[in-house]
């Protein structure tokens, strides 16, 4: 049984925070950071195949992605899925249950992870107070808004190998902005079954679409993982049109 684990003794203090240094993140004011500081309350660490939080339920606290990968979901009432986005370090989770009242969603964990816990009673606090962070979250919910729009029009208007190739490149961009990629190479911790339940694809047509990325020399298929061995093929095979990256921000 997967399980989760909350550490009510803090293991990283947001000042040490290991995601600060990187540049793709905005750096904090100092009292932007004491308040994000008193309001985180613990962190919690979840294996592969934890659901976070699932569709229909209230959930208490927001939480960032300190390390690891997660991804949003839906599913019908027959239990097929739809895949919906992909959380990496800096990702805010909970917000729509802390604004809606309820989820209609499910987070799954994708590898191990490390959250940061906040106190979602707290947050009126922090727009009243802090207008900086309050425009960061708003900034978070837009981007994540713009990230489902490219998603829809991938779905709905590329081809099975065009989606295939947007999806990878997509997730290795992401993957670089936070400094999970070395030596010009990521092994993105992904399925098949997980890339058809993104795609809207079967599993078959799937597993044929891969192969064609796999025999033009774009990616390396290695049991749960995915190896991109060609970024910018990928992004001209799927003839994705990336908008400029500026410094991000993350509670």
């Amino acid at each position: 049984m997967n399980q989760i684990f909350r550490n009510t003794a803090l293991r990283v203090s947001c000042d040490q925070c290991p995601l600060r240094v990187l540049p793709h993140f905005r750096e904090f004011s100092q009292p932007e950071l004491d308040f994000v500081s008193s309001f985180k309350t613990a962190e919690l660490v979840a294996e592969p195949g934890t659901v976070l939080l699932a569709e229909g339920m209230h959930n208490a606290h927001l939480y960032t992605i300190l390390s690891g990968w997660a991804f949003r979901y839906k599913t019908l009432p027959d239990g097929r899925r739809q895949v919906l986005n992909y959380m990496l370090p800096g990702d805010l989770i909970g917000l729509q249950g802390t604004v809606m009242g309820e989820l209609d969603h499910s987070v799954e964990a994708l590898t191990p992870l490390i959250l940061c816990i906040f106190q979602r009673d707290r947050l009126n606090e922090l727009f009243v107070n802090y207008p900086s962070l309050a425009f960061d979250v708003t900034w978070l919910a837009s981007h994540e808004e713009r990230m489902l729009d490219d998603h829809l029009l991938s779905v709905g208007r590329r081809s099975a190998l065009e989606r295939a190739a947007y999806l990878i490149a997509f997730l290795y961009k992401r993957a670089l902005a936070v400094g999970l990629v070395s030596d010009g190479r990521a092994r993105l911790p992904i399925t098949q079954n997980l890339v058809a339940d993104t795609l809207g694809l079967s599993i078959v047509h799937t597993n044929k679409t891969l192969r064609r990325l796999v025999t033009l020399g774009l990616i390396r298929w290695q049991g749960r993982a995915c190896e991109v061995l060609d970024i910018e093929a990928l992004v001209d095979v799927a003839g994705w049109e990336q908008a400029p990256e500026k410094k991000r921000p993350f509670i």
